[in-house]
């Protein structure tokens, strides 16, 4: 587009806050957000620096979405660069993203909380809050019988499922409802998330004062609490984030740039002591040029370099995180609107100069400039298999004692660090039979996926801890639940990684095999922890050791704690337990 196809198209927009995307076919090149669409627009028809010439020169056209407020708008261009990675935004390179509910496009429209609503939906949101949604969403069901199961459990059904039972779905797949009762039941959640609260807040009143009078206080008390998340929830378009006060908790952030590569180094101080500390990377393109940014330009701040960078951190990396109380900062974003929401959500910030809040700053200056233009491990891993992307990763592994107690391990890598709070567990049935075991294990994980039960991201790649047996036993399962993911094995006695294809032997010092070593240790080990777990709690080697009736096994656990403190014991602490002697120490030594 030349300026005077940017001045055209910017003409016909509204003077209204929302977000904007210069395309390019059907390829987003650029996200912003704006106050004011027009006049935003408007501005990239002289745009300050080369970069974004260079943008605006390849775009062909310019979508906008109107939001109701500026909060809003700061939201949804967070999500969209997560979901488009768009090549001239800085991008946090993690897939963290607000939560939206969506009405899907169906003769009986699901509603759901989705992180990646589909293009054909009905979409209200972002949200920061994805507990206060989820509460929301689960009294519109209880309410109005909305449904929220798949469109696979939808299909074929003869009789109402258990939600029907539990009152949160009146059943349209079987004719409970017709079809005409139940588009208004939908109407009417479209309506509360168009701002109209009494529809929702009414009714939970009622119920709240009946159980009130029934003297049902437990459920009036749920129904209260319940009242009062919907009664805030349109106060500031239902993004609040709560501050704890009194700043128990203070985030401090660096940021290094090299090249169009950079690093956030956050440091987390509660109640004044040093708690924990990471490193984020980013791909900021322009980010080292200080005028990077085109005039005015809210999405990055008036200038580029560490202001950009910060403007783009805070907003993509507190998605689905509680704010602190306070922000230490290198210096100052210079993005009015991102002032606003943190000044909105009652969070100081702060650019020390001196004193020891300036230390914890110049520590996590340190903390960036260390990984700073690292090597990509994932961008290695992806190229050496062919793949588009090796940014989550999930590993799997299962664990038993010859077929008791199996169990199977689901761990989850991002950007090459664990995120632990999107493992996942399962207690598999009991045999003897590692092929099986996997292959149960990842038709759960699949099926799961497909059937839109498991609220992750799809992942880039999985690992599986084994052989070709193991790999597979995984790939038959994927093919018989239909999910197209891409699976490797990684074999412990030659760290050798197998494909479908082929079989790898990488140098002991590639980034990439650390990688997928890291998974496959990792899941290994959280296997082998919910193992032992469900082992001691079901049962336990000792109900079978001759001599080591209930009386003795009850002294044992009682002097060490659990079987695994007993299984490490030596002989002669063993003996020092009342009953036991030196041959049934020896037993139990050797049973464990």
């Amino acid at each position: 587009m030349n300026a005077e196809g940017v001045r055209d198209r910017a003409g016909s927009l509204p003077r209204e806050p929302g977000v904007y995307q210069f395309r390019e076919d059907e390829t987003t090149l650029y996200v912003g957000k704006a106050v004011d669409l027009r006049s935003r627009v408007r501005s990239y028809a002289d745009p300050r620096s080369a970069r974004i010439r260079r943008m605006v020169d390849r775009a062909d056209d310019v979508e906008i979405a109107v939001t109701d407020t500026e909060t809003q708008a700061l939201l949804l261009e967070a999500n969209l660069i997560k979901r488009h990675q768009p090549r001239y935004n800085v991008r946090l390179k993690d897939d963290k993203s607000y939560p939206m509910v969506q009405l899907t496009d169906h003769e009986a429209p699901r509603i759901e909380v989705t992180r990646d609503p589909s293009e054909s939906a009905t979409v209200f949101g972002p949200y920061t809050n994805k507990g206060r949604v989820e509460t929301v969403v689960k009294a519109l069901r209880e309410t109005y019988g909305v449904r929220g199961c798949s469109d696979h459990k939808y299909a074929n059904r003869d009789r109402p499922c258990l939600d029907y039972e539990m009152g949160l779905c009146t059943a349209p797949c079987t004719r409970e409802i017709s079809a005409g009762d139940y588009r208004e039941d939908v109407a009417s959640a479209e309506r509360f998330f168009e701002g109209e609260t009494g529809i929702l807040a009414d009714p939970l009143r009622r119920e709240m004062e009946v159980a009130a009078e029934e003297r049902n206080f437990e459920r009036a008390a749920n129904l209260r609490d319940r009242l009062e998340t919907v009664e805030v929830f349109h106060g500031e378009g239902g993004e609040a984030v709560q501050s704890v006060g009194d700043e128990r908790a203070v985030d401090v952030l660096g940021v290094a740039i090299e090249g169009e590569d950079a690093t956030v180094a956050r440091l987390r101080a509660e109640h004044g002591k040093l708690v924990d500390r990471e490193r984020h990377s980013l791909e900021a393109p322009g980010a080292s040029d200080p005028t990077s940014g085109p005039a005015g330009d809210e999405g990055v701040g008036e200038t580029g370099g560490v202001p950009a960078v910060l403007a783009a951190f805070l907003v993509q990396y507190y998605a689905e995180r509680d704010l602190p109380d306070a922000l230490l900062l290198p210096e100052r974003h210079g993005d009015d609107e991102v002032t606003a929401w943190l000044e909105a959500e009652g969070v100081s910030v702060r650019v020390p100069g001196a004193g020891r809040e300036a230390k914890l700053v110049d520590l996590a200056l340190k903390n960036a400039r260390r990984n700073v233009g690292r090597r990509d491990e994932c961008g290695m891993l992806a190229d050496a298999l062919g793949l588009d992307s090796a940014r989550r990763i999930e590993g799997f592994d299962v664990s038993h004692a010859q077929g008791t107690a199996a169990v199977g391990s689901n761990v989850t890598f991002v950007d090459g660090s664990a995120a632990k709070s999107d493992y996942r567990r399962k207690k598999l049935t009991d045999q003897n039979d590692d092929y099986d075991n996997m292959h149960t294990l990842l038709e759960w994980r699949a099926s799961r996926a497909v059937e839109g039960r498991d609220d992750r991201p799809d992942p880039d790649l999985l690992v599986i801890d084994g052989g070709e047996g193991q790999l597979e036993a995984a790939r038959d399962a994927l093919a018989d639940v239909n999910w197209d993911v891409p699976a490797v094995a990684l074999a412990k006695a030659e760290e050798r990684v197998i494909t479908p294809d082929r079989e790898f032997r990488w140098p002991d010092d590639a980034p990439h095999l650390h990688l997928c070593q890291r998974v496959r240790d990792e899941a290994h080990r959280f296997a082998v922890q919910y193992h032992q777990t469900i082992r001691d709690e079901v049962k336990t080697v000792l109900d079978d050791v001759p001599g080591v009736g209930p009386e003795t096994r009850k002294r044992l656990l009682g002097r060490f704690g659990s079987v695994e403190n007993i299984r490490e014991a030596s002989l002669e602490d063993l003996r020092s337990v009342p009953g036991i002697g030196q041959k049934t120490a020896e037993t139990i030594k050797s049973r464990l």
